[in-house]
C-alpha cells in the first residue's frame, strides 16, 4: 500500500480526534461551571426556567423558582450560572447603571463622524412618508364615491347634442 491510498484514512482519523476534543473540552468547561454554582446564584435551566440555587448537592440542586417554590434538579440540568447582573436583568428586568459604563455606543452616530452635535440641534424630519397603503378610512371614502360614480347617469355624445 503506497502513502496515497493511506492518505484520506490519516485525515478522518485526525478529523475525528480533533472533533472529540473539542467536544470533551465543552464537557470539561460545563462540568466546571455547574460546579461553582454556590447558593445565591442565578441559574438558567436547559429547559430555560430562570431561578436563584439554594442548595447544592453532589449530584442534585435545589432551587427557589418564586415564593414558596422550591425544585430539586440534577446538576446536568443546569444550563447556565448567571452573572448578578444578567440574572437581575432578565428576570426582575434591573438594569445595572449604564451611563457608567465607559465602552457603550451612543444613540446616535456622532461618536462615529467625530461631530458633537446633539440630536436637538438637528432639524426634525416629522414628514409623513407614504408607502402607498391605504387605512381603512381612506378606502371607505374611495368605496363612497365609487358608488356615487355608480349611481348618476353616465353622459353620452348624444345627451349633450339634445340640450
Amino acid at each position: 500500500m503506497s502513502l496515497l491510498t493511506l492518505l484520506p484514512f490519516i485525515v478522518l482519523i485526525g478529523a475525528m480526534f480533533l472533533m472529540t476534543r473539542s467536544a470533551k473540552k465543552k464537557q470539561q468547561q460545563a462540568v466546571e461551571m455547574r460546579n461553582q454554582m454556590q447558593p445565591g446564584s442565578g441559574i438558567r435551566t436547559i429547559g430555560g426556567m430562570y431561578a436563584t440555587v439554594k442548595e447544592v448537592n453532589e449530584d442534585t440542586v435545589l432551587v427557589d423558582a418564586g415564593p414558596g417554590v422550591e425544585l430539586l434538579f440534577a446538576k446536568n440540568a443546569i444550563g447556565a450560572v448567571l452573572t448578578d447582573d444578567e440574572y437581575n436583568r432578565i428576570v426582575h428586568g434591573i438594569e445595572h447603571d449604564l451611563k457608567s459604563d465607559a465602552d457603550l455606543v451612543p444613540d446616535d452616530a456622532s461618536s462615529l463622524t467625530g461631530s458633537d452635535d446633539s440630536a436637538a440641534d438637528a432639524p426634525a424630519d416629522d414628514k409623513a412618508v407614504d408607502l402607498g397603503k391605504k387605512d381603512a378610512a381612506d378606502e371607505q371614502s374611495d368605496e363612497a364615491t365609487e358608488a356615487k360614480t355608480d349611481a348618476e347617469p353616465k353622459k353620452t355624445d348624444g345627451d349633450s347634442e339634445a340640450k
